[in-house]
């Protein structure tokens, strides 16, 4: 790994700093910002629309885009700098992160001049929308039409925990277009228009108050052929496009708890005595060090080999594995050491204002978003341990014939 920056580098770090010392407020701890509600979307979509007109906006995209034409070192750069700073960088991290890359690899030279700028900018905010109540884990098991009517395709079924979907102009929909051969050969990606009327999505209520997540329902929503993405039947490349962009994306903002542990680890005390001189804090300290630093040099790794040409691999997988395990271990593990204190979620009166408490709630949820726990075992264990898929007993069968509960 070579993180040293070039002279051209150099100045572009500064160049970074200096706008962000002028346009964005400097963190004093290691908290998040949150994320629920219109206030928060409206003040995120502020922040892109200055990002862009400063020329920040999508590094690497072309500039005919909305980009600023740059390099994947350019990105590493920026991702370094902001994180000293209190943004709404992650806010649209989903349409940037992982639809961007799908439409410019995908879609035709039209919908990109129109819509990416768009994008770049938030004046449009795009959500994925993949999983569905009856595939689980499975992306490709899932059960969502899309049938061609003339120049339009009309596109029937659900979605679930599809985050955004109700601040979301647009979104990137699997669907399945021919039942009768294999699940991932009959499967066609689209560009959606989510404020049509054929679209409902109902937020799902979360225990820890939230509304991150939504249910997205589709009766007989009208998209124009020209909105496909790649060939009829080609829906799982590109979703494994966007999947790769999703944990590359994911891997930059993946919370692993760490930093805020170590804060409370050298400030707060328990009964006249710091917590850092108990042993068993001691050793949950050094334990979750250990990952948080190997997670560190894993992300660089990555970072480096994207900058030379290459694309995110299993790394991201693990990246996620270790990091949302570790953020909801540690939130447990606070809220278990502060004792009846560890069941008040106030901001202004629990240490680090809540913090734990918060992410004990929705933990959960951030071990299932991107990809689940096994899906993250099987691809590690499969593309970096070398180790032979999991048996599949619908290898080869039409999607049509394969048992389901229902059935």
């Amino acid at each position: 790994m070579d993180f040293q920056d070039t002279p051209e580098l150099a100045d572009f770090r500064q160049q970074v700093r200096t706008w962000l010392d002028a346009n964005a407020t400097r963190r004093t701890d290691n908290g998040h910002i949150g994320m629920e509600g219109e206030q928060a979307n409206h003040e995120a979509k502020d922040w892109y629309k200055k990002k862009a007109e400063a020329g920040f906006a999508c590094l690497t995209w072309p500039k005919e885009y909305g980009g600023a034409g740059l390099t994947s070192l350019h990105e590493v750069v920026w991702t370094q700098e902001v994180e000293n700073f209190k943004t709404r960088d992650a806010q649209f991290i989903i349409g940037i992160g992982n639809c961007g890359p799908a439409i410019l690899h995908f879609a035709n030279e039209e919908a990109k001049r129109e819509l990416l700028p768009r994008m770049a900018s938030a004046e449009d905010v795009w959500c994925q929308l993949f999983s569905e109540p009856n595939a689980g884990s499975d992306v490709a098991g899932l059960r969502t039409r899309a049938e061609l009517d003339g120049d339009n395709w009309k596109i029937n079924g659900q979605k679930i925990w599809t985050s955004g979907a109700q601040y979301s102009d647009y979104g990137v929909v699997l669907t399945r277009t021919d039942p009768t051969i294999s699940k991932y050969r009959g499967l066609t990606l689209f560009m959606i228009d989510m404020r049509q009327s054929g679209v409902e999505v109902r937020p799902i209520k979360q225990m820890d108050g939230g509304q991150h997540f939504n249910e997205v329902f589709f009766h007989d929503a009208i998209v124009p052929d020209s909105f496909r993405l790649g060939e009829i039947g080609g829906g799982w490349n590109g979703a494994l496009t966007i999947l790769m962009s999703e944990r590359l994306a994911i891997s930059g903002i993946q919370p692993t708890g760490f930093p805020q542990f170590l804060d409370l680890v050298t400030t707060l005390e328990l009964n006249g005595k710091p917590i850092a001189e108990d042993p068993i804090v001691r050793d949950r300290l050094a334990a979750w060090y250990s990952q948080w630093a190997g997670l560190q040099s894993t992300n660089k790794r990555m970072l480096t080999a994207v900058a030379k040409g290459g694309i995110a691999g299993a790394e991201a997988s693990l990246g996620k594995l270790v990091g949302a395990v570790m953020n909801q271990e540690i939130a447990n593990f606070v809220c278990q050491i502060l004792g009846p204190a560890g069941v008040i979620q106030d901001d202004t009166i629990s240490p680090a204002h809540a913090h734990f408490q918060q992410t004990v709630l929705f933990s959960p949820g951030v071990r299932l978003a991107g990809g689940t726990d096994e899906v993250m075992r099987n691809i590690i264990a499969e593309q970096v341990l070398g180790l032979p898929q999991e048996p599949r007993a619908d290898k080869g069968m039409a999607f049509q014939d394969i048992p389901t509960s229902s059935g």
